[in-house]
C-alpha cells in the first residue's frame, strides 16, 4: 500500500516539476540569447546560446525550433521587461527619477536590439511588423512614468510619451562606436532634466491639479 501511495505522489509531482524545469530553462535561454546576440550579431550561433545557458542544443530546439523564433522571443521578452519595470517604478519616491530610470532602461533595450539587428535582419523577415506590435507597449510604459511625473509637478505637461521614447531611441541610433552607451546616458539625463519645472511652477502645477480634483469632487457630490 505504501508503495502505491509513493507512485501516486510521483505521478502527481513529476509533471509539475517538469514544467518548472522547462520554464527555468526557457528563461536561461532567453537571457543567454540576449547576451550572445548582443555580443556576436549575425555570427552568433544557437550552439553558443545553448552553451551559455548551460543546456543542450536539443533543449534549445524544444523551446525555440528556429532562429527566428528565438530572436522574436528575446525581443518580446525585453519589451515585457520594460513594461514591468515601469509598473515597479510607479512606487518610486521621486517620479522624475523613476522617469530617468525608465529612459535609461530604454537605452539598454536599444543596445540589445542594435546588437541583435544583424541576426534579426537575416532571420526575421517580419521584423518591422514585430517592432510595430511592440511600439505601442513601449509608449504606454513611458506614459505611466510621464503621467506620474506631470501629476507630481516635477516635469512640465504637454509631453507626448511616444515623442520622448523616439527622442531617446534617436540618440542611440546616431551613436555606433564601441561603448556608445556611456555617451548616450548623460544625454538622456540632459533630456530628462530639461523637462523639469522650477519650484514656483511646480507648486502652481500641483495646486492647479488639486483645484481641479476639488472642483470635480464638489460637482460629483451635487
Amino acid at each position: 500500500m505504501s508503495g502505491t501511495g509513493t507512485r501516486g505522489k510521483e505521478s502527481t509531482d513529476s509533471p509539475r516539476k517538469t514544467r518548472a524545469d522547462a520554464e527555468r530553462n526557457r528563461e536561461r535561454l532567453l537571457a543567454a540569447a540576449k547576451a550572445v546576440f548582443s555580443a556576436g550579431g549575425a555570427e552568433a550561433s544557437l550552439e553558443a546560446v545553448a552553451r551559455r545557458a548551460g543546456v543542450g542544443i536539443g533543449t534549445l530546439y524544444r523551446h525555440f525550433p528556429t532562429r527566428e523564433a528565438l530572436c522574436e522571443a528575446v525581443y518580446q521578452h525585453e519589451v515585457q521587461a520594460l513594461w514591468e519595470l515601469a509598473e515597479r517604478l510607479k512606487d518610486e519616491a521621486s517620479p522624475v527619477e523613476a522617469l530617468r530610470r525608465g529612459m535609461h532602461a530604454i537605452v539598454e533595450f536599444v543596445a540589445t536590439k542594435k546588437g541583435m539587428s544583424a541576426a534579426l535582419a537575416l532571420a526575421v523577415t517580419g521584423f518591422r511588423e514585430m517592432h510595430a506590435r511592440s511600439s505601442p507597449r513601449l509608449e504606454e510604459a513611458a506614459r505611466i512614468l510621464v503621467d506620474r511625473a506631470v501629476a507630481a509637478g516635477e516635469i512640465r505637461s504637454g509631453i507626448e510619451p511616444g515623442d520622448l521614447v523616439r527622442g531617446v531611441v534617436g540618440m542611440c541610433v546616431v551613436h555606433n562606436h564601441p561603448g556608445w552607451q556611456t555617451k548616450v546616458l548623460p544625454l538622456v539625463d540632459v533630456l530628462v532634466d530639461g523637462l523639469r519645472v522650477g519650484t514656483r511652477q511646480r507648486k502652481a502645477t500641483v495646486n492647479e491639479g488639486a483645484s481641479r480634483r476639488s472642483r470635480h469632487s464638489t460637482h460629483a457630490s451635487r
